[in-house]
């Protein structure tokens, strides 16, 4: 029979497989690229601010996204905890996304705004000074680490090139948006941009 004589050949039967799955993978992604709920930005979500990147760029560095997601599921746990459910429309300007799948720590989706910068920064500082059950370490040496200017610009350059819309006047302005500033300010300004712009209503 035919498919005796596939598996015998394993050449043949190799091709066969990376075939099937390249029209599987197909099947489920070119959809997504025509959808713009998948591919345009929520109402209001601009690319992050160079203070916003930087800290990005921080949170990622010390590895924060390791225990803490930031994607809230349909669960109606999730949304009565964390608020409305992640829609794709936040994530556009992620590069890589942080959706996360583990918490050690709370998901952060919609921590934005929540608290007040100067919460964030004793909790950054020693997290059991706010939060006593923390098992989170503390960041102090980035209150002392100042931020480089043209390491930031050298990154917004890199995300026009695949499509962020970054302005030269965007560029431009770096210098002066990040001047005295320090990395744990960066991180502060990421974290209170986080679900400012996603849905608030929570899911019924």
């Amino acid at each position: 029979m035919l498919h005796a004589k596939i598996e015998k050949n394993v050449g043949l039967m190799a091709v066969l497989i990376a075939v099937a799955i390249s029209f599987g993978g197909l099947a489920e992604i070119v959809p997504l690229m025509f959808e713009a709920n998948a591919t345009q930005p929520v109402p209001g979500l601009k690319p992050p601010a160079a203070l916003e990147l930087a800290g990005r760029d921080v949170y990622v560095r010390e590895g924060c996204y390791n225990c803490h997601s930031q994607m809230i599921r349909t669960l109606s746990f999730e949304t009565q905890r964390y608020g409305h459910y992640s829609v794709a429309g936040e994530s556009v300007y992620d590069h890589p996304f942080l959706w996360g799948s583990k918490r050690t720590g709370p998901d952060l989706a919609r921590v934005g705004a929540r608290y007040s910068d100067d919460w964030h920064r004793v909790h950054l500082m020693n997290p059991r000074d706010v939060v006593p059950e923390s098992n989170m370490p503390g960041f102090p040496w980035l209150a002392e680490r100042p931020l480089d200017a043209a390491e930031i610009a050298s990154h917004m350059r890199g995300l026009r090139r695949i499509g962020d819309p970054y302005t030269d006047a965007d560029i431009a302005a770096i210098p002066d948006a990040v001047k005295g500033k320090t990395e744990m300010d960066a991180l502060i300004a990421y974290l209170q941009s986080l679900g400012t712009h996603g849905p608030k209503e929570e899911t019924p």
